[in-house]
């Protein structure tokens, strides 16, 4: 059979419809997947904290924030020891007269180390939470992120910010340890919550495990609590290290220890020890969760 001719009009459409057909492939395979791109750039952030040295790190926070477009402020504190520090707290999203829910996570280290796993991860997680809900705010919640000081000489920073009068969110939710496994390790008060079954239904989108309870390592969310605030904490590891971490803060012996407790608070805390990967399916766990939560509110 002889292909019929097509006409001058005809010709010019089909054209138009490769060339746009070959630009959309192109895209396809040059685009990053989301989950890539999430990887890249929590990876950068813990980086750029891991080499800004102990006395550094709120710099490239700053940074990242303006390149986000977000206003931030610095509030100093000064604890009864005369110990001194800054909180950095930004405004991301939502109505001014919505209910707040706070993303925190302390930036300060110990000396030794780089303090990549302890805890530029969880930083690098709540500014990667922070760019996802500016470019999507949630429907009923005002979002903002907090980025705690003197974490490690107490949780002085989230105290601090309860003592100052800071406005009190409809819910904190703090990230510590976030660097690597299959599991999504959650601190609490109530197992039943809507936001624990959100995170049961969001782990299973993104491959993961989650360990749900009230025992957990002390972290930024115990202030809140203490003063009768709602808080959460997630931490992101393996599911084999959840009991080994809870029986070493308990002072229990084992032969065994979990990778965290050989990494942190000692020169093992270096960035070749996250796994950027995981970290991403994180990320989309707890955004899953939180949406699925907002939308659920009255």
């Amino acid at each position: 059979m002889r292909p019929q001719k097509l006409s001058p009009l005809a010709t010019t459409l089909v054209t138009s419809l490769l060339l746009l057909s070959m630009a959309g492939a192109t895209a396809r395979e040059t685009a990053p997947a989301p989950a890539a791109a999430t990887a890249g750039s929590w990876l950068g952030d813990v980086r750029s904290l891991s080499e800004a040295g102990a006395g550094n790190r709120r710099a490239p926070i700053e940074k990242r924030l303006d390149g986000l477009g977000l206003k931030w402020k610095a509030v100093a504190f000064e604890t009864a020891k005369k110990q001194q520090g800054q909180n950095l707290i930004a405004e991301v999203s939502g109505a001014a007269d919505a209910p707040l829910l706070l993303f925190g996570a302390h930036f300060d280290q110990v000396e030794e180390g780089q303090g990549a796993t302890d805890n530029a991860s969880g930083s690098a997680t709540v500014l990667a939470l922070a760019e996802r809900f500016k470019r999507k705010p949630l429907a009923r919640h005002r979002v903002a992120v907090a980025f705690w000081d003197l974490e490690e000489a107490g949780l002085l920073g989230s105290s601090a910010y309860i003592a100052q009068g800071s406005e009190k969110p409809a819910l904190y939710v703090n990230f510590d340890v976030f660097g690597w496994g299959d599991t999504l390790w959650m601190m609490t008060p109530d197992a039943d919550s809507a936001l624990v079954g959100a995170s049961r239904d969001a782990v299973k989108a993104s491959g993961l495990q989650l360990s749900a309870g009230r025992e957990y390592p002390p972290s930024d969310h115990l202030p809140f609590l203490k003063a009768g605030w709602p808080a959460v904490s997630y931490s992101l590891i393996g599911h084999e290290e959840v009991p080994l971490i809870l029986s070493f803060f308990k002072g229990e012996k084992s032969a065994t220890q979990a990778k965290v407790i050989q990494v942190i608070h000692s020169s093992n805390d270096t960035v070749e020890q996250i796994d950027a990967a995981a970290t991403a399916r994180g990320v989309d766990a707890v955004e899953r969760a939180i949406r699925q939560w907002d939308a659920a509110q009255n």
